[in-house]
């Protein structure tokens, strides 16, 4: 299974975005960007929040929860 920094880079090459695009859009330097894609810091939630939007992808899959999933079984 991915880790949600890959799927975040998969998402931002398939839109030909470079990482400095990125950490402009998330009003950060693009090496703070680079260590949270290459999973050397976490991503904030508030980061993770505006790249969903942006890339258009829900908080479940980004994290890799299965569809469907029933979360109080």
């Amino acid at each position: 299974m991915k880790n949600y920094n890959e799927i975040f880079r998969e998402l931002r090459e398939d839109k030909d975005k470079t990482q400095a695009e990125i950490a402009e859009i998330l009003n950060i330097t693009r090496p703070q960007y680079n260590l949270y894609e290459t999973g050397k810091r976490q991503f904030k939630i508030e980061h993770i929040c505006k790249l969903c939007l942006y890339y258009d992808v829900s908080s479940d899959y980004v994290l890799g929860l299965p569809k469907g999933l029933n979360r109080f079984d």
